[in-house]
């Protein structure tokens, strides 16, 4: 199961009983925001795009509110931005779509953390299932996540 392995992740780190489960879906940003009693903005989404072949994935974590620029995506990749499909997201990371995350992620996967983020001290991740999160201050998630760097590639 998913979550297992991101607590698992989190045990190496010492923080596995700061992930929180949820007994409401927040398998989306406005579920996520209620069921944490924050502003949708705070959550931080993982969106799964399609690397350069079929074999590679992209994980872009921005804020809530945010939406993928697709020139400023097509500039930084020099590719289109193509989405993976729920199926391929499930094959690619282990995650579910809701669940999807930045950590405990197979070997190969690339993850960016778009600046969306920066205007907050604290975001919230999922963790790997439709109903988790953990609070991070954001050069933690960069750590945690390991990230490849910070990119400007929203709206």
């Amino acid at each position: 199961m998913s979550i297992e392995k991101v607590k698992a992740y989190f045990a190496t780190l010492g923080r596995e009983k700061e992930v929180m489960e949820f007994p409401v879906s927040s398998a989306t940003v406005e579920l996520a925001a209620q069921a944490l009693s924050v502003e949708p903005a705070r959550i931080a989404k993982t969106l799964s795009f399609q690397g350069e072949d079929e074999n590679h994935c992209i994980l872009i974590v921005t804020a809530g509110d945010a939406k993928i620029d697709n020139s400023k995506f097509r500039h930084f990749f020099k590719m289109k931005a193509r989405m993976l499909s729920p199926e391929k997201v499930v094959e690619s990371t282990g995650h579910a779509i809701g669940g999807v995350c930045p950590f405990a992620n197979p070997e190969g996967v690339r993850t960016y953390l778009d600046i969306s983020l920066q205007r907050f001290d604290t975001v919230f991740p999922a963790c790997g299932s439709s109903n988790s999160a953990i609070e991070l201050h954001c050069d933690e998630l960069f750590r945690y996540a390991l990230a490849i760097q910070w990119i400007d590639v929203c709206k």
